[in-house]
């Protein structure tokens, strides 16, 4: 056994200030979060960016200036990233700072504890169970000690540790105590080669992000040979090779080149992707969460599992001593707990007898194997009298007579066991330990109980709610303890889990495919090692399991590293903290359902803009690809594409991304995001490619054809945002209807008509397009409802038709109200778009306004009339009271039309009658009976559907 040297006093304040002027310091700090060249780098030296700024500059070379506003989002795009992750960077480092680990030196004979940066050269350092080593060094005496390198070496068993042995910065002590002498600081030290990447905001691997990089791979691939094969069309168009460049038409065909590779790139969709993620963990920094890996906001929305250490989080992890039950009348027992209590190393179970057993009369103790987790018992053996004294797990050092019914220990065990209390014996031999036994670490024979030792935990008071609210929301709950498991069952009833016995891990199989099986059964487990526990977690993940740990101890920190998601108490150890990716900062376990929630917004926002952003890349890459091999001359100027892009996507996507949102998560992302955006791009593609046949039919000028093609995709481009923005609230209403109005000032404001080059179509051309325009919208009503059937699971539509109130002929009528508002709605929308193109017949500004404003308000009525129709359909009475509203605004704007302006008296007439049935059905029997109360409305259920089970996607 390894006995402490010669006492040391350490470094004198003088050695300090000497080493500390010559440099000679632990001051290396990595960075909590990324560097500010790194999130300038990741913002604005990107592939993408670069072929935007370089479009940006050539317009700017050829005189183009108007047509380079998409360079100005770019810039945007890069200033608004690097300003809100430098926020993110600020919040992290400051919480990083303030809950930065502590070191233990001997300076002047003294302990002191400093922070790591502090330690210098020489220092001698005081390391004890929990501590994580700042600096490397050299043994230079210990007892029993055992450190975790798992993460400098990845060799997962303790390493004993003897005089002369070297212990490396940022391992971790697991058991017993000792001294060493600092060799290498600073940038010298073995763990610092790696910059703490422990503690490192990194954008690791997620679903989210590779998903998002795999598709820029994709766009990156293709953006040569399609300007290629874009820009010999417009060359073509222009009059071939031979020309363009002598009349200066080239220009142009730059021009149309640039537009379509433009339009391919889904820039905002990384920056949404980064902004949601950096807002999540702002917003977590607030409730005092410290987020080390951003993706981690992320990931616990994914987790399916959470494995819960007892102590510490679901009780407040401050034990207190209980009291003593004797077994056997054996002197000096008092003793020897007052010796446990005030020992250098003791835990803090230990520490807590320390008022009931102060030291009368030192011991000292001749023999001693310390505290380990792993075995959960010490021994000790003092100079003054023969025998051993041990203290530990009644299972641990008796083994099945322990919780035997025929032994008064084992009765004593159970029965207390039983009421919650935290079990340890106090046992005695008349053996005294040997330096075999020590180094061995075996207790000697002939051990008897002499006490059974109770604790009590305080249950933390907001545990109950928050494992209620993972039972809500299908998280599966596992309770990993090293506590007796009746102990642990008892807690984890108190906390509403139900639950008989707990399982002991001790029988558990060593076969980890029956060990997997084993957790699948069963949610409380008692007497683990930390061994086990990292076991357990793989074992679950073995089962396709994401799972998250949580933990305060140093037996916690394998298991937390070893997790999908690893989730540190601040009250915890350094060890357990330094491997997590969430530290919760003021120990509340009741801040996990906040993570979640950031969690689940992120994912189910970005999954939700990322349609809009892959929808514009599918029907731009569509575009570039037919007017390059149907050598058509491309039908947008990239200051039209900018604007449209702008109020349908660009703005939207950045609230739609920070709205709340509690959607669980399903795996499949990529594969659900482009099974709604690529058919939808086909059809904007073929749409638009059979309006410039058509427009060309007609025999129109170029500017009516583009500003026709305008006319089209701003429409759709709203209406696809108004479908991805279902079921809708005020915020998303608010969204959706500024875009356009956006939308239908810059169609009439003059100085924006100019700008954009917008003309009046002629008539001829607008019921062209408006004709078009309907065909569209109908067909991207058919995808996201095959998108929503087909792709989004049958879990969710089986819950929906669940929830509906109403069978047979009663579901029926509700269906064909249902089938009758989206034809409503459909046709108002048309309607708007013709008063829209009317405007151009006005003669005086003011006309031109009321006709502008009439047809805005009437298609966007027709939008929001779709987004009711899924409610009328469940029966809901507050989606008929919605839609009843929006019916009679167009009743109004539709008599404004007809008596007022004079304007599509046929529509109008249409649609009004359309409108009046539709009323009358709503409120008249038989309609009427199919709709419940108000206050029973299915609209709560639009807004916050039930969570389906996850489903496995690629």
């Amino acid at each position: 056994m390894d006995q402490v040297l010669a006492p040391t006093t350490g470094l004198s304040p003088a050695e300090v200030a000497e080493r500390v002027s010559a440099g000679k310091t632990n001051a290396f700090t990595p960075d909590s979060s990324r560097s500010a060249w790194h999130i300038v780098r990741a913002n604005v030296f990107t592939l993408f960016n670069g072929i935007v700024f370089g479009c940006f500059f050539v317009l700017f070379l050829v005189g183009r200036w108007q047509d380079a506003l998409f360079g100005f989002a770019a810039f945007a795009n890069a200033i608004i990233g690097c300003v809100q992750e430098f926020r993110a960077k600020a919040a992290l480092d400051r919480l990083a700072l303030l809950n930065a680990p502590r070191a233990r030196v001997l300076r002047s004979g003294e302990e002191a504890e400093i922070a790591p940066g502090d330690v210098v050269l020489d220092d001698v350092l005081v390391l004890r169970a929990g501590d994580q080593v700042p600096a490397d060094a050299e043994m230079i005496g210990g007892r029993g000690l055992e450190i975790d390198e798992s993460m400098l070496t990845g060799e997962s068993d303790p390493v004993a540790k003897s005089t002369g042995d070297e212990a490396l910065s940022g391992s971790i002590v697991v058991a017993g105590e000792g001294t060493a002498r600092v060799t290498r600081v600073g940038a010298d030290s073995y763990a610092n080669r790696f910059a703490g990447e422990a503690r490192r905001f990194s954008l690791v691997a997620s679903e989210l992000r590779t998903s998002i990089n795999r598709v820029l791979t994709w766009v990156g691939w293709g953006i040569g040979p399609i300007g290629l094969l874009v820009f010999n069309a417009q060359v073509q168009v222009a009059g071939g090779y031979g020309t363009v460049f002598t009349d200066g038409a080239w220009v142009q065909a730059v021009v149309n080149t640039i537009a379509s590779l433009t339009a391919m790139i889904p820039l905002g969709l990384v920056l949404m992707t980064s902004i949601a993620f950096a807002v999540g963990a702002v917003k977590l920094a607030r409730r005092q969460v410290l987020v080390n890996e951003l993706p981690a906001v992320e990931g616990l929305a994914r987790v399916d599992v959470i494995c819960l250490d007892k102590t510490g989080t679901l009780t407040l992890g401050e034990i207190g001593f209980d009291e003593a039950h004797p077994l056997a009348p054996v002197d000096g027992w008092q003793a020897a707990l007052a010796w446990y209590a005030a020992s250098a190393d003791a835990n803090a179970t230990a520490r807590a007898m320390r008022d009931a057993y102060p030291v009368a009369a030192p011991l000292e103790a001749a023999e001693y194997i310390p505290f380990s987790s792993a075995r959960k018992w010490s021994a000790v053996s003092f100079s003054s009298t023969a025998g051993t004294w041990v203290l530990g797990a009644p299972e641990m050092v008796f083994g099945d007579a322990a919780t035997s019914g025929t032994t008064e220990l084992g009765r004593t065990v159970t029965r207390l066991a039983d009421t919650g209390r935290r079990t340890l014996v106090l046992a005695r031999t008349a053996e005294s330990l040997t330096e075999d036994d020590v180094d061995a670490q075996r207790l000697p024979g002939g051990v008897e109980p002499v006490a059974v030792l109770t604790f009590q935990e305080q249950v933390r008071p907001d545990a109950a709610q928050t494992l209620a609210y993972f039972r809500q929301q299908d998280v599966g709950i596992r309770v990993i303890s090293g506590d007796n498991p009746r102990t642990v069952a008892a807690i984890a009833r108190e906390v509403g889990m139900d639950v008989a016995d707990g399982f002991d891990a001790r029988t558990l199989p060593d076969d980890d495919a029956e060990l997997a099986e084993v957790l699948e059964q069963h949610s409380v487990f008692g007497r683990v090692t930390p061994e086990q526990k990292e076991r357990m977690v793989r074992a679950l993940q073995s089962r396709g399991h994401t799972v998250a740990m949580t933990g305060d101890g140093v037996n916690d920190a394998l298991a937390i590293k070893t997790a999908d998601i690893g989730i540190a108490m601040n009250s915890g150890s350094a060890a357990t903290k330094a491997v997590a990716r969430l530290v919760l900062l003021d120990s509340s376990f009741a801040h996990l359902p906040d993570v979640v929630a950031e969690g689940r917004q992120a994912i189910a926002n970005i999954e939700r803009v990322s349609m809009l952003f892959l929808t514009k890349t599918v029907y731009a890459t569509g575009l570039a690809l037919l007017f390059g091999a149907l050598v058509l001359e491309f039908p947008f100027l990239p200051r039209q594409l900018s604007i449209t892009d702008g109020l349908t996507i660009g703005i939207p996507a950045f609230f739609l991304a920070l709205l709340p949102n509690t959607q669980r998560y399903i795996p499949g992302f990529l594969r659900r995001s482009l099974s709604f955006a690529i058919p939808a791009g086909i059809i904007v593609a073929l749409g638009l490619t059979w309006y410039t046949f058509v427009a060309q039919g007609l025999d129109v000028e170029e500017e009516q054809l583009r500003t026709g093609a305008t006319v089209i995709l701003a429409v759709v481009g709203i209406w696809v945002l108004s479908v991805l923005s279902r079921p809708l609230n005020r915020y998303k209403v608010a969204v959706v209807g500024a875009m356009f109005i956006g939308l239908v000032g810059v169609f009439t404001i003059p100085f924006a008509t100019q700008f954009f080059q917008l003309v009046d179509p002629g008539p001829r051309l607008a019921a062209a397009l408006t004709g078009i325009a309907i065909v569209m919208v109908a067909g991207i009503e058919v995808v996201r409802f095959a998108h929503h059937r087909l792709v989004l699971g049958r879990g969710a539509t089986a819950t929906a038709v669940a929830a509906r109130p109403h069978r047979g002929a009663g579901g029926a009528i509700a269906t064909v109200v249902a089938v009758l508002v989206y034809t409503t709605g459909l046709l108002t929308a048309g309607l708007g778009i013709l008063v829209l193109l009317d405007r151009y017949g006005e003669t005086t500004d003011r006309e031109i306004l009321a006709v502008s404003m009439i047809g805005a308000g009437i298609t966007l009525a027709g939008l929001l009339l779709l987004a009711v129709a899924t409610g009328l359909r469940r029966g809901s009475a507050l989606s008929r009271l919605i839609a009843t509203v929006e019916l009679g605004a167009i009743l109004l704007l539709d008599a404004a039309l007809w008596i007022g302006l004079d304007v599509s008296d046929l529509g109008a007439a249409i649609t009004g009658a359309f409108v009046l049935a539709l009323i009358v059905l709503l409120w008249t029997p038989p309609g009427s009976r199919t709709f419940g109360r108000i206050r029973d409305s299915s609209m709560s259920f639009a807004a916050h559907p039930p969570s389906p089970a996850p489903r496995s996607g690629p």
